[in-house]
C-alpha cells in the first residue's frame, strides 16, 4: 500500500499544479526575472499588494497593468485601481483554516477503534488512516515553496481549503476503508498546503517588529487545536456516530473558502520556478520512506524489514534530492536556508521541542485511559486547560519576542518544560487527577513561550526572497521530528514495559518463598470470600497478581519515555543560550 499512495502523491501534485493553471490562467506574469527573485504580480484581483516592511502593516498599492488578461470576470471597470490589504481579514481566514486543517489530526485518534468496528479492519490496517494522512502531509510540504512561487494566495489558499472540505465529506460518507483512505489522502493534500502557506503570508504582511505578536496569534491554531480535539473527539464518540467528526469539517471549510473568496489578497511574490518533477518524486520517496519507517518502527520495531527497507529507501531519496536540489538555480526547496546560523539553530530547537509536545499529548492519554481507566472524554478534559493556556500565551509571548527576543524566552520555557516534563516520569498507579492537570497545566505554559518565538527568531534572518522556502523547510522539519518522537518514545515505553515485567517476573517466582506465602494466603482468602474452592482462589489471585505486574510496567516504561522527553528538552535548553537576536533581513 505504501508504494501505490507514493505513486499517487506525485500523480496527485501533478494535477494539483494543472487544475491551478486552468483554474487560474487570468495570472499575468510581468518583468523578466533578475536571479530569479523579481516580483511577479498576479492579476486575477485589481490589484497585487507588496507589503512595506516599516511602518503600517498594510504597503503601498500597485495600480494594475490594463492588459486583456488583467481582469477577470469578478472585476468591474468600475472597481477603484488601488484598495488596501485589510489584515485582520486575511488574518481570520488562514486562522480559521489552519484550525479546522489541525483539529482534524487530532479527532481521528478516539474514533480509530470504532472505525475498526465498522469497516471490519484490523489495527494494522486502520493506523493507515493516520499514516497515510501524515504521509501525504509531509511529502506535500516540501512542495509548497514550488507552489506558493507558481500561484497566488488566493486560488491557493481557495485549492487546499476546497481540498480539505471535499475530502472530509468523503470521508463522512465512506461506505467502506478503501474511499475513507481516499477521503484521508485528500484532507492530506489540502491540510499540507495551509499551514506553510500561513506562515508565508504572516511574514509577508506583517512588518518585523510586529511578527512575534503576528506569530503568537497564529500559536493559537496550532496549540489549541491539537489539545481540544481529544475533548470533543471523546464527547461526539460518546453520544454520537463517528462520522460527525468530518461532517462537521465541511460547513467549517465552506465558510472559510467563502469568506477566502471575499477577503483573501495575493500578497505573496511569483518567482514562477520550473516545475521539477524528479525533484518531487525524489521528495516523495525520501520524506516519504522517512516518515514511513519512524511510523512503523513503533509498531514493527526497528529491526523488521518492512522499517528499515523503508528508512534506507527514504534516506537515499532525501540524499539524491537534497543533491539535485543544491545543483540546481531555481530549487523547488532552498536547502541553502541552513546557512544562515539562527534559522538552523532554532530550526533544530524546534524540531526537539515538537518530539517533547508529541510525548505529553501521546503518552498522557494512554496513561489515563489504557491503564488507569478514564474515558476518553476525561482525558481530553486533562489537556483542555493547557490548551487554553497555550492560547492565551501565545500573543503575549509573541508581544515579549518583538522587545527582549528569543533566548530568554527560550530559556525560561524550556526550563519550565524540563521541570514538569520530569515530574511525569514520577507517575503511579494513583497518583491523583488533579496532580495530573496542575503539572500539564505549568508545562502547556512553559511550551506556549517557546515554538513561535523561536520560529519567529529564525525566520527573520532570511531574506524575504527565502521566506517560502524557510517555511516550508520549517515545518518538513517538524513533520519529521514529530513522527521520530512519536515512533521513538513509543518504542522506549514498549520495549521498557518489557523490560519492566521481565525484572518483576524474576522476582516473582514461585521459588521466593515470601511471595509463594503472601500469594498462598492471598488465594486462600479469595475462595474463602467468595465460596469458591482453594484451588480457583489460587487462580484468580496469580491472575490479580499477572495484571498488577502488567499495570505497573506499562507505568514504568510510560515514566522511562518521559525521562528521554526530558533529556531531549535539556538538549533543546542549553542550545538555547546560543540564540541570539538578529535584525529582520528587510531591516537591515
Amino acid at each position: 500500500m505504501f508504494w501505490y499512495l507514493i505513486v499517487y502523491v506525485v500523480v496527485a501534485i501533478v494535477v494539483f499544479a494543472l487544475v491551478n493553471q486552468v483554474m487560474f490562467r487570468g495570472t499575468a506574469r510581468t518583468g523578466a526575472g533578475t536571479a530569479g527573485h523579481s516580483i511577479h504580480k498576479p492579476l486575477e484581483d485589481p490589484a497585487f499588494i507588496e507589503p512595506t516592511v516599516t511602518g503600517n502593516v498594510a504597503g503601498p498599492v500597485s495600480a494594475p497593468i490594463e492588459t486583456p488578461r488583467t481582469r477577470t470576470a469578478n472585476v468591474t471597470s468600475n472597481e477603484a485601481t488601488e484598495q488596501d490589504i485589510n489584515t485582520t481579514e486575511i488574518v481570520f481566514v488562514l486562522l480559521l483554516g489552519a484550525f479546522t486543517a489541525i483539529l482534524n489530526q487530532t479527532l481521528i485518534n478516539i474514533a480509530i477503534p470504532h472505525m475498526m468496528t465498522d469497516f471490519n479492519v484490523s489495527a494494522t490496517t486502520v493506523q493507515w488512516l493516520v499514516t497515510g494522512f501524515m504521509l501525504v502531509n509531509g511529502v506535500l510540504i516540501p512542495v509548497s515553496a514550488f507552489l506558493m512561487e507558481t500561484f497566488g494566495t488566493r486560488p491557493l489558499f481557495l485549492s487546499a481549503m476546497s481540498l480539505f472540505t471535499v475530502g472530509s465529506l468523503v470521508c463522512g460518507l465512506a461506505p467502506n476503508f478503501a474511499i475513507m483512505m481516499a477521503g484521508r489522502v485528500v484532507q492530506a493534500m489540502g491540510a499540507g498546503i495551509l499551514m506553510p502557506l500561513m506562515m508565508n503570508v504572516f511574514f509577508t504582511i506583517f512588518p518585523p517588529e510586529k511578527r512575534g505578536t503576528a506569530m503568537g496569534i497564529m500559536g493559537i491554531a496550532m496549540a489549541f487545536a491539537p489539545a481540544v480535539g481529544p475533548t470533543v473527539a471523546g464527547w461526539i464518540i460518546e453520544n454520537h456516530s463517528w462520522r460527525i467528526l468530518f461532517y462537521a469539517m465541511v460547513p467549517i471549510g465552506l465558510l472559510d473558502i467563502l469568506l477566502a473568496a471575499r477577503w483573501m489578497r495575493n500578497v505573496l511574490r511569483l518567482t514562477y520556478p520550473k516545475f521539477d518533477l524528479l525533484g518531487i518524486v525524489l521528495s516523495t520517496i525520501g520524506f516519504g520512506g522517512i516518515l514511513y519507517g519512524f511510523s512503523e518502527a513503533g509498531n514493527n520495531g526497528w529491526d523488521s524489514a518492512e522499517v528499515l527497507i523503508s528508512l534506507v529507501v527514504g534516506v537515499s531519496g532525501l540524499i539524491l534530492f537534497v543533491w539535485r536540489e543544491l545543483s540546481e538555480k531555481k530549487p523547488m526547496l532552498e536547502f541553502r536556508v541552513f546557512k544562515f546560523d539562527v534559522y538552523a539553530l532554532t530550526t533544530v530547537i524546534n524540531a526537539v521541542i515538537t518530539m517533547a509536545l508529541f510525548a505529553g499529548m501521546m503518552l498522557l492519554p494512554i496513561y489515563l485511559q489504557s491503564i488507569r481507566g478514564f474515558t476518553p472524554l476525561q482525558a481530553g478534559l486533562l489537556l483542555l486547560p493547557g490548551a487554553l493556556i497555550m492560547a492565551a500565551m501565545g500573543p503575549v509571548a509573541g508581544a515579549i519576542f518583538d522587545r527582549i527576543g528569543a533566548r530568554w524566552l527560550a530559556v525560561v520555557g524550556l526550563a519550565i518544560t524540563a521541570i514538569t516534563t520530569w515530574q511525569f516520569t514520577r507517575l503511579t498507579t494513583d497518583m491523583p487527577y488533579s496532580t495530573i492537570l496542575t503539572i500539564y497545566i505549568v508545562r502547556s505554559f512553559g511550551m506556549s513561550l517557546l515554538m513561535m518565538p523561536i520560529m519567529t527568531a529564525g525566520m527573520n534572518q532570511l531574506p524575504p526572497r527565502l521566506n517560502s522556502h524557510g517555511t516550508a523547510m520549517s515545518n518538513t522539519i517538524r513533520q519529521v521530528a514529530g513522527s521520530l518522537g512519536t515512533a521513538f518514545l513509543v518504542t522506549v515505553m514498549t520495549n521498557r514495559t518489557t523490560v519492566h515485567q521481565v525484572a518483576f517476573g524474576e522476582m516473582l517466582t514461585a521459588d521466593n518463598p515470601v511471595v509463594s506465602q503472601q500469594l498462598s494466603q492471598f488465594g486462600t482468602e479469595l475462595a474463602a470470600s467468595a465460596g469458591l474452592p482453594p484451588e480457583a482462589g489460587q487462580s484468580i489471585a496469580a491472575q490479580t497478581l499477572f495484571g498488577l505486574v502488567s499495570q505497573q510496567s506499562a507505568i514504568n516504561g510510560i515514566n522511562d519515555a518521559f525521562v528521554v522527553a526530558t533529556i531531549l528538552i535539556v538538549v533543546a535548553f542549553i542550545l538555547a543560550f546560543f540564540i541570539r537576536r538578529v535584525l529582520p533581513a528587510t531591516a537591515k
